[in-house]
């Protein structure tokens, strides 16, 4: 049992069931009401038309029996089609007699007219259009039946001849049944005095007929809807299940740390948007996975190699080179420069780590770039000296001051310039430009005459620990985190850095960071 309702609960819990049977439930529903109103509209149409016919009837049957004779009711658009019919019925099979008949003055109308001719009138007229027509007279008397079944019967028990010989007209009454039934009584009067009353009755069948016709085929209709709607249902919810499956399943294998997942993207909805996100999800999933290998495995290198050199330049004092002073003191600055290039690179990873994690402590201010390039040239002017190198530092007049913390702004000078001093001619120059950027921007371009990046080196430029030439890089004592960090720095304080290089005409590296 636990089973069959667990399975039954899964089903119903899928969306594909769920949008099924609610597009089904929207169907029944609009069908339902459209039904129902449509339905009750024309049972109300064709009630007011059997009213008018029977009213008009009323009249015509008064007016061509009792020449002068008006029938107290409500108004009806002569051109109704009811009123057109009976018109049309009433002249062609209407030959009265009583035409002729004139109305005597005083005394009862209806009983001094010729009732034989009377009735053969009525009985014609109510025969062609399947209604009981009854004159009753003042005094409640049938005179006239049409199906000459009550004439001579007293009919002031009924409520609507009572009305009518009380010279109101009274909605018509619909009697129920299985063969229903509209009773309509209209006063009948000649000049100002009332004579009597029309009494009329026609059966309801033919309406009723056409009522459950109308509801066969509306059944019939709402059935054929909802299969036809199911199975667009079907389709539409299979359409839209397919895809959410797809990527379920692909999203509980990346779960799994499987992030090789991919999904079709067949469609350009939001389905198919949210299947491209996904696939550019894993992507990055996987070039973050890939880059985090890389990173510990270049972080593992880059420690192995000075601990490696401590390691074994202690085992060589251990083994008694301690004893010959020259080549302890050799030994120890050795070890004091693989601790300072270890202190460097726990450092610039500290920095990386909290730029990623948006932890950097700034103190942005006013800062003077030109004037902070320049005394970063003066410091580094004696080293590059040593390499032959030319500093120069240009400045555009009236620089705006720029936001940012100096002292990041000091450690992006002192990377980026060591790094075009590293990979200069001798002989060549090292210009830094400041200038003003587009907008409430200051951008500053450091450009050397070095051995530049190969083209299919340049995108790969910035990564931590990459390096074009990592022969010569290594040599010199990089790590490939300069670049890095001072992207780092420079995107937390709002800027943005580039770098554009040609292969054997030197780099430039640029950025810009918002004024002050």
């Amino acid at each position: 049992m636990k089973q069959r309702l667990s399975k039954l609960g899964s089903i119903f819990g899928s969306i594909r069931t769920r949008l099924t049977f609610t597009h089904l439930a929207v169907i029944v529903v609009a069908m339902g009401l459209s039904g129902l109103l449509l339905l009750s509209l024309l049972e109300g149409y064709f009630v007011r038309a059997m009213e008018d016919s029977l009213v008009a009837q009323a009249r015509i049957t008064a007016q061509a029996l009792i020449p002068g004779a008006t029938v107290e009711g409500p108004s009806i658009d002569a051109s109704a089609a009811a009123y057109n019919t009976v018109q049309q019925q009433v002249v062609s099979n209407l030959s009265l007699q009583a035409q002729n008949v004139a109305v005597p003055e005083g005394g009862n109308v209806l009983g001094e007219l010729n009732v034989n001719n009377l009735a053969d009138a009525t009985l014609q007229l109510s025969t062609q259009l399947d209604t009981r027509i009854r004159l009753v007279d003042s005094h409640g008397i049938v005179i006239v039946d049409s199906q000459q079944e009550s004439q001579g019967e007293d009919l002031t028990q009924e409520p609507l001849v009572r009305q009518a010989l009380g010279g109101q007209y009274t909605r018509p009454t619909v009697l129920p049944g299985d063969a229903q039934e509209m009773q309509v009584a209209m006063p009948m009067t000649v000049g100002d005095r009332l004579v009597g009353a029309v009494y009329l009755s026609q059966s309801l069948k033919d309406v009723n007929a056409v009522m459950r016709d109308l509801r066969l085929r509306w059944l019939l209709a709402t059935v054929i809807a909802l299969g036809l709607s199911g199975a667009v249902g079907l389709l539409l919810s299979g359409a839209i299940s397919r895809p959410v499956r797809r990527l379920t399943m692909a999203a509980g294998a990346v779960a799994e740390g499987k992030l090789d997942q991919q999904v079709p993207v067949e469609t350009r909805d939001e389905l198919g948007r949210l299947s491209q996100a996904f696939n550019e999800m894993t992507a990055r999933l996987r070039t973050a996975r890939q880059m985090q290998v890389d990173f510990v495995a270049n972080v593992s290198h880059e420690l192995r190699t000075p601990l490696t050199a401590v390691k074994g330049l202690v085992e060589t004092l251990r083994d008694g080179a301690v004893d010959d002073a020259d080549v302890r003191d050799r030994f120890l600055e050795t070890m004091e420069d693989e601790t300072d290039r270890l202190i460097r690179l726990v450092n610039d990873l500290l920095i990386l780590s909290r730029a990623d994690s948006e932890a950097l402590s700034l103190r942005c201010g006013a800062v003077d770039l030109a004037d902070l390039a320049q005394s970063i040239v003066e410091r580094l002017s004696p080293w590059a000296e040593e390499h032959d190198i030319t500093l120069q530092v240009r400045a555009a007049p009236c620089l705006p001051a720029a936001l940012a913390d100096v002292d990041r702004m000091e450690q992006v000078f002192l990377n980026l310039l060591d790094n075009s001093i590293k990979f200069s001619r001798p002989g060549g120059t090292v210009s830094v430009d400041v200038q003003g950027g587009p907008g409430s921007m200051v951008q500053v371009q450091i450009q050397d005459e070095g051995i530049g990046i190969p083209a299919e080196a340049l995108p790969n430029i910035g990564e931590r620990f990459y390096r074009a030439d990592r022969a010569r890089s290594r040599a010199q004592g990089g790590s490939g985190l300069g670049l890095a960090i001072a992207r780092a720095l420079i995107e937390a304080q709002g800027g943005c850095l580039w770098v554009e290089s040609e292969e054997g005409q030197g780099t430039m590296v640029g950025f810009q960071i918002p004024a002050a």
